[in-house]
């Protein structure tokens, strides 16, 4: 049989009201070619926060080996204990030391979430913030995607001022909400939202997207070339598997955090949900990007505030309080407890870079990492600190950005700097953002 069938890169599968954005294809060659004139190649943005910061230790200390920052200088660098779970990907990263925002150095310790990705000081009084990076990109860059970006949290809403629990602001400075819970997230990405209550009701009996798609994906899987077919199979099986794990982390997220002495609380209660919450959250995202239907996205692992993932250290058994567990790391003995659960946060975060750097982004012989910008830290260095924030920076090598270095910066040098960079390699022509002083030196 002849497998000429030529398909638009934006092809759906859909069914009973609900579509489902397919992964590139060999099919989807001859007609992209057509268009590679006009068409830009994908740029991404991806911008996540962890809150309370890390345990910092001298060179000479038993714990150091626990603490995030790696060990050396420019390339002669090694990683410790705790992103020892990045070294494949030494390659395509870059970690920073000494970057933050100056003008939010002097506010409270807990506040700097809201300004991770703006940069901007929050007067009392007003507390007016401004615009995003992840906004600011998808200002002028959001239209070419069917979502122009992508807003989650653990937390979802936009929280109370200085404690946001959305890492997104919009170019008037206004807080954009985060989306929490993974069946939402999923419904949002795939266009159903406006779905009919009977479409509605027929997939909370399905319980499956691929289930009300199955007929047309059938029929497509005839017409496809043997290795679009074993690509359609894998796209299938990748997303069957994104809708289990949403449906087991969707029953513990709608557990409200007990109003108790955490010291009553079992160590042993639910460990499963953070592990399970996380790679949902990453596993969407990833989806999102896989499909092209959207390119810029922040996720906030946790807010400064009363967050629900305080007690995420209990998934690999640890006293259910990261807020606590990160005042304590002072103390003697307590830098390699919180090293580990930062170790554990380092493990996701390494499963969704192995997805990006082992999916091809279409036919252009990338992989989705190498034209994919991964931005990853948080607002404290150590808890209430709100300078030298650990960061580090993965993929985009397509984009201009070179990596397999520690960069350690001055005081004088603000985070926007990086800001800067990051949006010209998304193709953004600016030299401003915030309070930069130009594009961070190193990267490019």
């Amino acid at each position: 049989m002849s497998r000429s069938l030529t398909l638009d890169r934006r092809t759906l599968l859909r069914g009973a009201g609900v579509s489902l954005a397919l992964p590139w294809l060999e099919a989807m060659s001859l007609g992209s070619k057509a268009r590679a004139a006009s068409t830009p190649l994908p740029k991404r943005l991806c911008s996540i926060l962890f809150p309370y910061g890390i345990a910092l230790r001298p060179d000479n200390d038993p714990e150091r080996d626990w603490c995030w920052f790696p060990r050396g200088n420019g390339k002669d660098y090694a990683l410790t204990q705790v992103l020892r779970p990045l070294e494949p990907f030494k390659t395509d990263l870059s970690i920073f030391y000494g970057l933050s925002h100056p003008a939010c150095r002097g506010m409270n310790g807990h506040d700097t979430g809201d300004t991770f990705l703006t940069g901007t000081r929050l007067s009392t009084g007003t507390y007016r913030n401004s615009v995003s990076i992840d906004q600011f990109a998808a200002h002028h860059l959001g239209e070419q995607t069917r979502h122009g970006s992508i807003t989650l949290s653990t937390d979802g809403g936009i929280g109370p001022r200085t404690r946001s629990t959305t890492l997104s602001y919009s170019m008037k400075g206004q807080p954009v909400p985060a989306l929490s819970q993974p069946r939402q997230i999923f419904q949002r990405l795939l266009g159903m939202d406006g779905a009919s209550r009977a479409d509605q009701a027929l997939l909370e009996n399905s319980g499956s997207i691929l289930d009300l798609v199955l007929d047309q994906s059938k029929s497509l899987q005839r017409q496809l070339g043997v290795a679009d077919r074993r690509k359609l199979d894998e796209f299938q099986t990748s997303v069957r598997d994104v809708e289990k794990r949403v449906e087991r982390s969707q029953a513990w997220l709608e557990v409200p955090l007990p109003q108790v002495d955490p010291g009553t609380i079992a160590l042993d209660a639910n460990p499963e949900g953070a592990k399970d919450y996380i790679r949902a959250i990453y596993d969407l995202i990833f989806l999102a990007f896989q499909t092209d239907l959207t390119r810029i996205a922040t996720y906030q692992i946790g807010s400064y505030g009363p967050t629900v993932a305080r007690t995420f250290p209990s998934a690999i058994g640890l006293e259910p309080n990261w807020h606590g567990l990160a005042h304590a790391a002072g103390k003697k003995g307590q830098a390699t407890v919180l090293g580990k659960f930062d170790q554990f946060l380092a493990q996701n975060l390494a499963h969704f870079l192995k997805r990006l750097a082992e999916t091809p982004d279409g036919e252009t012989g990338d992989s989705l990492l190498d034209r994919t910008l991964v931005l990853y830290g948080s607002s404290n260095s150590k808890t209430h600190v709100n300078k030298d924030y650990p960061l580090l920076l993965a993929g985009g090598r397509k984009l201009g950005i070179k990596h397999n270095h520690y960069l350690k910066f001055g005081d004088d040098v603000p985070m926007s700097n990086l800001f800067v960079t990051l949006l010209q390699a998304m193709g953004i022509a600016t030299d401003r953002f915030a309070d930069s002083t130009g594009p961070l030196d190193g990267l490019t």
